[in-house]
């Protein structure tokens, strides 16, 4: 419920118009279903998932203009609807404002995760890197967006964010502990390294 008034709240307070509102909010709740919808049955929430089906909302294809990579990582679920939040608003600003709005738009999510989470902890790195695009800027207002990338992660997940507004696309990375409350890796998702395309 927490979640839900924020959402409302800070919705509310970036719109610009009372269509504009219902629409953003629409999605953004539905972000937030779905990622409860996808709880597998130890109550988890795969990462892998949570991101694919959210550019398939968006129709875009894993393997067409979308590439991910990384290991198996599963969230606990207040911060897979958090994450889920995230990916929803970068999944949107790509389509109207970014690169999926060109024939060669194209992004890769790539993320590691570092530390056993047993003799040292384990944390989450995960790049969201856009490429096509064309004279991509920084946006003249902050938006809903970037209050959940720059303070909801933060505040809700530990997060570290680093958003870069580069030429050809946008590029996020997020880095987050993965302790008991928020998630864990699989113990095949050993660290590894985010390919070059990320």
């Amino acid at each position: 419920m927490a979640m839900l008034r924020a959402v409302l709240r800070l919705s509310a307070d970036t719109a610009e118009t009372v269509e504009g509102y219902a629409t953003h909010l629409e999605g953004r709740l539905d972000a937030i279903a779905r990622a409860r919808v996808n709880l597998d049955i130890f109550g988890e929430i795969n990462l892998h998932s949570l991101i694919s089906d959210e550019l398939m909302i968006h129709l875009i294809r894993e393997g067409d203009q979308a590439e991910l990579s990384g290991p198996t990582v599963r969230f606990r679920p207040k911060a897979g609807q958090v994450l889920a939040l995230a990916v929803h608003e970068l999944c949107c600003n790509a389509v109207e404002h970014g690169v999926f709005g060109l024939a060669e738009g194209r992004v890769a999510v790539g993320w590691l995760v570092a530390g056993d989470g047993a003799s040292q902890p384990s944390d989450l790195t995960l790049v969201w890197k856009e490429s096509g695009g064309r004279n991509i800027a920084p946006p003249t207002r902050r938006g809903f967006g970037m209050q959940v990338l720059n303070d909801m992660l933060r505040y809700e997940l530990n997060a570290h964010v680093d958003i870069a507004f580069e030429p050809d696309g946008l590029r996020c990375a997020v880095r987050l502990p993965l302790v008991p409350r928020i998630g864990h890796a699989l113990s095949d998702a050993g660290p590894t390294e985010i390919g070059e395309s990320a």
